[in-house]
Order: structure tokens, then sequence, then C-alpha cells
């Protein structure tokens, strides 16, 4: 089995695809996987599976892009090829890792985007959306919440880091620098939001602390700093506005005690991820001293990892990430756990047009489903140019699409383009 490249093209050929082939059993066989990895939003990768029955099914991808195309193509594929009948669920048990099954390394976030596109084929072979595919939807429409990232953030290979934040280099460009707008200009950013009927906003003005101490600490001057911004949004919008605060697991227990305690007169909707997910006693015991709800879960990896926080009520809110956590399949699982424990969920998305769709079929399709992350200058920037069909909020709520399976399409000019790498595998 040979590798050719062809200019940003790699591909592994073993035999042509037949597109139009017919489909073995009820399910139509994989017969080829594309990636395709913009060198613009260098942490998200696209994956699009071939069925012998013509069909095509999107998945993504978000961080450590290079990592989860070579998986992929050098590990999944040669597993998917032998699979007469790839349903999702007998996907999952057959990608599922020796090792590494712990944490959402390139192996469980490949294998989650492979999940997703199986699902987007199995919903347009039903011609249902998914949301109808979990079982109909409990509400038909939920609230949004802004992340106040800029069209820059996260959008190197280096991962979440302050040198990662894509901050404009002389100044805020336009009134999408939103992470821009929450350090220097945050009562304007939160009117602003207010009056687009936004119910909520996300900031992080703890983080450049985080990365000085290593967590450790935080001085008197880094604690007013970050509190002042808290305050210029409180008096500006008042309680009206859910305010979350994300601390991203960069913190130890003393600090992020400290941190949460001096929030409390400002009624955080929720801090976010104050430790790391793993650190599970610790979580326990910071639960216990602070009077703030905590939620976490995008950084944890499936049921078994975090079932001793939904279970011993370390967290009040879970934020799972559906492609990190390894796909629908366990995000259904996921959610319905959480809800057993009478926990609520508001799915993380912060990474591409692919997983703010499904999230948006699953919040809305889940009992406990709370409210619904959204990052307005994504939306306005990278999304379309990349893709279509993708839910888009209105007035501070978002529907599902009813486009048969999750509604995302690459758009035809993005996947010819020069600066997409793309690699095929036929299988």
């Amino acid at each position: 089995m040979a590798d050719r490249v062809e200019g940003s093209v790699m591909a592994r050929d073993v035999r042509p695809v037949d597109e139009r082939g017919s489909a073995h059993g009820t399910f139509g066989r994989i017969v080829a996987i594309d990636t395709f990895r913009p060198r613009s939003q260098e942490s998200v990768c696209f994956v699009q599976l071939h069925t012998d029955a013509g069909e095509v099914g999107l998945g993504e991808a978000f961080m450590g892009a290079s990592a989860v195309e070579a998986y992929i193509h050098d590990v999944a594929a040669g597993k998917l090829g032998d699979i007469e009948q790839p349903t999702p669920e007998h996907v999952a048990a057959a990608l599922q890792p020796y090792v590494g099954y712990q944490g959402s390394g390139a192996e469980t976030r490949g294998n989650g985007a492979i999940d997703v596109a199986l699902w987007d084929i199995l919903g347009q072979r039903a011609g249902l959306p998914l949301v109808d595919m979990f079982g109909g939807a409990v509400r038909d429409q939920i609230d949004v919440y802004n992340t106040c990232a800029g069209p820059g953030y996260v959008s190197n290979a280096v991962g979440q880091s302050v040198s990662n934040w894509g901050l404009p280099a002389d100044g805020p460009a336009d009134d999408l620098q939103d992470l821009d707008a929450f350090l220097h200009r945050p009562a304007e950013l939160a009117r602003d939001l207010k009056a687009s009927g936004v119910k909520g906003m996300k900031i992080w003005p703890f983080d450049v602390a985080a990365e000085r101490s290593g967590g450790l600490e935080i001085t008197a001057a880094e604690m007013r700093a970050a509190l002042d911004i808290v305050e210029a949004i409180r008096s500006e919008v008042g309680m009206d506005m859910h305010l979350m605060i994300e601390l991203h697991g960069l913190w130890y227990p003393r600090a992020a005690q400290q941190i949460m305690r001096e929030l409390e007169p400002y009624r955080p909707y929720w801090v976010e991820d104050p430790l790391r997910a793993d650190a599970v006693d610790a979580m326990i015991g910071l639960h216990r001293e602070v009077n703030v709800p905590i939620a976490l879960g995008e950084t944890g990896t499936g049921r078994r990892g975090l079932l001793p926080l939904i279970r011993d009520r370390a967290i009040d809110v879970l934020t799972l990430d559906i492609g990190w956590t390894g796909g629908i399949t366990e995000a259904r699982k996921l959610a319905s756990l959480a809800d057993t424990y009478l926990t609520p969920i508001a799915p993380h998305d912060c990474t591409g047009p692919v997983s703010l769709a499904i999230d948006t079929h699953l919040v809305c399709n889940a009992p406990n489903g709370l409210i619904q992350e959204t990052a307005r200058a994504f939306l306005a920037t990278w999304y379309p140019e990349f893709t279509t069909g993708y839910p888009e909020p209105v007035d501070g709520v978002i529907r599902p699409t009813r486009t048969p399976g999750h509604g995302v399409k690459l758009r035809s000019d993005f996947v010819t383009r020069a600066d997409v790498i793309r690699r095929t595998t036929r299988l």
C-alpha cells in the first residue's frame, strides 16, 4: 500500500472508490476517508467518510489537527475498511484504543470525528435531522451565550495559551474582537451583547496570572485587575446577563478557592474548569469550600472519566465536548448519565461549525439541556468561509436545523483551496 503526494493531496490507494456501488447490508461500507486542514485555522481538521452507496458524512476534530489526521489515515482507516456494518456503535467499539482511552488525545478526537460523520450518514439515510434520530426534541430552541473570543482565537497549532489568543497586533480591527474587548472595553462589550439578545457571556480575565505563577498563586494586583473587568460588566448590565468565568483548568486548589470566593458577590452563572478535570478529589473538596456554581467537562472524557465528578456532586453543570469525548455515541450516554444525577449539560463549542450543529441537536433533545455556547466571532468569519448549513443564533436563541443528518457541508470552493491540506485514503 503506497502513499503518494499530489500537491497538497496525500493519498493511499488500495482500490478505486465506486461512489455509486451497492451498499453492503443496511449501512453502506466505508470506501474512502478525506481529511481537510486549512492553514488559516491550524487547529481544525474536517473529516469526510464516503460509503459505497455514494453517501458522504462530515465530522470535525479540533486541536492537534495534524496528529488527528495522521491517526485517521494511518490507524483508523485500516480498521474501518474491515467493517461490513460500520454503524456508530460498531465502529466505536472497533476503534477503542488499547492505551490513551482515559483522555481526549488524538485517537479519541479522531474517533469522535469519525463517529460524528457516521451519525451524519445515518441521518441522511433515514431522511431525518439528528435531533429526531435521537428521539425528538424536548425543546425547539435554546438560549445561547457568547464565548468572548476573537476570529483568531486558538487558530494556531500551539494550543490553549495566552500566546494563542489571536489578539490584533495594533488594537481592535473590527467589532468581532470580543477577547480584546473584554480585556479593555468590558462594559461596552456587555452592553452590545445584551442589546443583541445574547443571554450570557464568558470571559477569562485570570489566565495571565495563572500562566505567570503556574496556577499556584495570584497577587493582589492581579486579582484586582481581573475583578475590575467583572465589576465593569456587572455595573453596566447588572445581573440580567449570565456571566461565566473561565479558568481553563490552570489553577491549584488554594488559588482557585481564593479567586472563587472573591467572585461570589458578582454571582457568576458558573466558574468553569477551576482545576484539571482529572483532579477529582481536589475538585470535590473545592466544591465544598466555595459558594459559586462550578462547570466542567470539556476536557473530561466519557462516562467513566466524568462519573466521579457527577456522582459526588463536584460540578453543577457538565460542559461536555462531543468530539473530545469520542463522538455523539459516547456524548449521548454521558448526557443521560448526567441527567440521572440531575446535572444539567451545556455543550462546549469554541471549536467549529460541525461541533455547533451537533451540540444544538443534542442540547435540544436532552431533558437536562441548559444553554448552548457560541462564539459570534467564529460565526461571522471562518465558519461560513469553510462550511454551510450550520445553525445560527437569532435573538439570543438557537434551533437545530431540519436538514437530514447534522446539516453541515463543506463549501465546494473550500475543498479545492491551495491553502487547504487534503489527504485521502481509499479502502
